[in-house]
C-alpha cells in the first residue's frame, strides 16, 4: 500500500505466536511488504483484503482487515459496502455472519 498508516497493535495471541515463532512473523511481514507493492491506492488495498478475508469467511481476518481499514481512516459506509457487494457471492447467511462480527466490539482485557 502505498501510504503508511499507523496501524493499531496486533492482537496479544498475535504477538504471543510471533515471539515464539520469530521467523514466520519475519515470513509474515515479507508477505505484507511484497502485496504493499504496486499501484492500489492504501485505502483500496485495505478494502481489497477486507473483501479476501470476508470470502474466505475467516473471522479473525475480517477482525483485523476492518480493524486496520477504520484506523487508516476507510469511512464505515465503504466498509458496509464490501459485505453488501459479498453477499451475492458468499450467501445471504454468511453475509449476515460477516456483518455480525463487524459489529463486535474490541474486548477488553482485564488481568487477573
Amino acid at each position: 500500500m502505498n501510504a503508511k498508516t499507523k496501524l493499531p497493535d496486533p492482537p496479544a495471541a498475535f504477538q504471543a505466536f510471533v515471539a515464539k515463532y520469530p521467523k514466520l512473523g519475519k515470513a509474515w511481514e515479507l508477505a505484507h511488504e511484497a502485496g504493499d507493492q504496486g499501484p492500489l491506492a492504501a485505502s483500496t488495498a485495505r478494502l481489497v483484503k477486507l473483501g479476501i478475508a470476508i470470502g474466505a469467511m475467516r473471522e479473525g481476518a475480517v477482525h483485523s482487515a476492518a480493524r486496520k481499514a477504520r484506523a487508516a481512516g476507510i469511512a464505515e459506509n465503504e466498509i458496509d459496502q464490501v459485505v453488501a457487494l459479498a453477499a451475492g457471492t458468499i450467501g445471504f447467511p454468511a453475509a449476515v455472519a460477516v456483518h455480525s462480527w463487524l459489529q463486535d466490539k474490541p474486548k477488553t482485557r482485564t488481568k487477573r
